[in-house]
């Protein structure tokens, strides 16, 4: 990533270029991605290739001031935080779906960061519904966020007992725990986003995939709440808990509502593919 793509991704967040790569810059950054750059899978249903290719990325979030989805937000993100001098590795993680079945090999893609003032960082903007601020990777404890309260534990071993799916101690896989429920179980072993490409296409073309079955865009709100937008459901959720819902009449308040509340222009509303019925 050149200087002029660092300066532009910084405008996008509404952030200054900082002096050093501190956890401090990446507490800030992180929670201002979570703000301004949405989660979304539009993507899939208007018909856009999703390439996991760093310039692809960077037009897509920065350029075209549009979110995306795991592979994207931390793939871009990731890139940033390279460019601004922390030492960044691409993580591979399995989701926790019903009955906590474990999903896809390369379901989901974090970041492990690397701080000059010490530690590593779990950061992870492409979860939906996460922690607002980086966890201290190396912490076994409960940490405390506006998100909820996140642990990141040793994975218990298998039936076989294998330490996390893996036959040594030293690729032994994390789970990251939100609020005493299991969200990933997450490999510590350093990837490339080539290794993503097979686990994004399955999301973007499967028909059980919940992406291909649904539309979602969501950000974190400036109170600490999120809003997000379901098809025509929108959803505000106050820090408090409190939450308001509605279902939007026509095209012209959906198109409003990307376009003012989460700074996505969009020529026509997305339905999801295959259906034609808004998710």
């Amino acid at each position: 990533m050149n200087s002029a793509e660092v300066d532009a991704y910084l405008r996008r967040l509404g952030a200054e270029h900082p002096a050093w790569p501190t956890v401090d810059v990446l507490r800030e950054l992180h929670l201002r991605h979570l703000r301004t750059v949405p989660f979304e899978n539009l993507s899939i249903h208007l018909g856009e290739e999703i390439v996991l290719e760093e310039k692809r990325l960077l037009d897509k979030v920065v350029g075209a001031r549009r979110g995306g989805f795991c592979y994207e937000l931390n793939g871009a993100f990731g890139a940033l935080l390279a460019a601004l001098g922390y030492d960044v590795a691409l993580l591979a993680a399995r989701v926790y779906g019903d009955e906590e079945r474990l999903g896809i090999p390369y379901d989901h893609l974090a970041l492990r960061v690397r701080t000059v003032d010490g530690g590593d960082w779990l950061a992870d903007v492409g979860f939906g519904a996460h922690s607002h601020l980086p966890l201290a990777f190396g912490e076994r404890g409960e940490q405390e966020d506006p998100g909820g309260t996140f642990r990141i534990v040793e994975a218990q071993p298998d039936a076989a007992g294998v330490r996390g799916g893996h036959d040594t101690v030293e690729a032994a896989d994390l789970d990251v725990i939100r609020d005493g429920r299991p969200q990933y179980r997450l490999e510590v072993r350093p990837r490339v986003l080539g290794d993503f490409v097979a686990g994004a296409w399955w999301h973007s073309t499967s028909p059980v995939s919940h992406f291909t079955r649904s539309l979602v865009c969501s950000r974190v709100t400036e109170d600490g709440g999120r809003i997000t937008l379901s098809g025509r459901r929108l959803t505000v959720t106050g820090a408090d808990g409190t939450r308001e819902e509605r279902e939007l009449g026509t095209d012209e308040e959906v198109l409003g509502v990307y376009r003012e509340r989460f700074g996505i222009e969009l020529g026509s509303v997305p339905t999801v593919r295959g259906t034609g019925q808004d998710g």
